[in-house]
């Protein structure tokens, strides 16, 4: 099992008036629409949210888009934890979270050695960045790997 942390305060907000405190089941069809809405193809996965943690059982079409789907439910208001079984798929995974002041150019020469490489970690964290300049503190990326 593996379980990653994000800041449970910062993020997406999709639980509208509720915030962090909306019921579980509203929570879990709101995370469950935001997959579909990214375009995140969760076959084989099953999303539950119990208190601010997502839990994602089941293996994924490919360890790429379990990734993008452990980010983006733990990249919402309100979730300070993403649990997955299954993680053969992940277990290679490299995460960074943003820091005040990061850009990605920063990140890209830090984790993969080259400012320059910097579209590699966007692209790596598309459909959930719409812009290379938008990211923010506390955010959790998707390093390549390679």
């Amino acid at each position: 099992m593996g379980v990653w942390d994000f800041l449970k305060n910062t993020g997406k907000e999709l639980f509208g008036g509720g915030g962090a405190e909306a019921a579980e089941p509203v929570k879990q069809e709101a995370i469950q629409k935001e997959m579909k809405d990214l375009g995140l193809d969760t076959t084989g996965l099953d999303l539950k949210v119990a208190g601010d943690t997502v839990v994602i059982n089941g293996k994924a079409v490919d360890p790429e888009t379990k990734e993008k789907v452990v980010l983006a439910a733990g990249n919402v208001q309100g979730i300070a934890k993403v649990q997955t079984d299954h993680d053969e798929d992940v277990k290679d995974a490299i995460f960074h979270t943003v820091e005040k002041g990061d850009t990605l150019s920063a990140i890209a020469k830090k984790t993969l050695g080259n400012a320059n490489r910097y579209n590699e970690i966007f692209e790596a964290n598309r459909p959930m960045l719409s812009s290379p300049d938008r990211i923010y503190p506390g955010q959790v990326l998707r390093i390549p790997r390679g």
